[in-house]
């Protein structure tokens, strides 16, 4: 098993006291499935995808990857599992401005010391990126940040992928062909792929879909 989350719980202090964002979640994600988590907002669909991407500890249960418990882990731990084991699409493509396409996509690997040279060309070539490598992400579309997002994640060829609403800020064709593109890299390096979507369509596209309602399984 991936990924196994069991009576995963967290709770946030507010000004008007404890607030319960999750209340006992489980869940689990071999290798090479998709699996899409829904919810409303404010079910607590990003917090558990920061909890298993190890942005955040839970106040209980447990998060094995790879049979890993990463709450066990402490920050410098986690911070490894991310660079190498667990790879993260942020809605936001959260690129490095100063640095050029090319230098974007090979951070994480480079990072992980996992680059590989002709894996990074193969991703740049078959997301559409070649003729952007010397460009600085403000040049690009958000369409085109998004691959460059999505080909940083998988370049050091992560378990995990987590994705945080990855095609939110684009259009309806746009993130259709980048959900194409996602799904078919994701299968072809036999990753599992966990994906936070609001979009009933990209989510009917997954293995399988677990929705959230107030902190709990519906």
């Amino acid at each position: 098993m991936l990924l196994r989350a069991t009576n995963v719980q967290k709770t946030f202090q507010t000004a008007d006291g404890d607030f319960d964002v999750l209340r006992g979640v489980d869940l689990s994600l071999e290798g090479g499935e998709t699996l899409a988590l829904t919810g409303e907002s404010g079910s607590g669909k990003s917090t558990l995808l920061h909890l298993i991407g190890g942005l955040d500890v839970p106040n209980a249960g447990q998060i094995l990857i790879d049979g890993t418990d990463i709450a066990a882990l402490d920050d410098k731990g986690r911070a490894q599992l991310r660079r190498g084991v667990v790879g993260v699409v942020f809605q936001q493509f959260n690129l490095i401005p100063s640095l050029k396409v090319r230098d974007n996509i090979a951070f994480q690997a480079r990072l992980a010391g996992r680059f590989d040279p002709d894996w990074t060309a193969d991703l740049t070539a078959r997301l559409g990126l070649t003729e952007q490598l010397n460009k600085y992400p403000e040049q690009l579309s958000g369409g085109q940040q998004q691959r460059v997002a999505i080909a940083r994640t998988l370049a050091p060829r992560p378990r995990l992928v987590l994705a945080d609403e990855p095609t939110g800020n684009l259009d309806e064709a746009t993130a259709a062909n980048v959900l194409d593109i996602l799904l078919k890299l994701v299968a072809e390096t036999g990753a599992g792929l966990l994906m936070v979507t609001h979009s009933t369509a990209l989510a009917g596209r997954m293995s399988r879909r677990l929705h959230l309602r107030a902190g709990l399984v519906a």
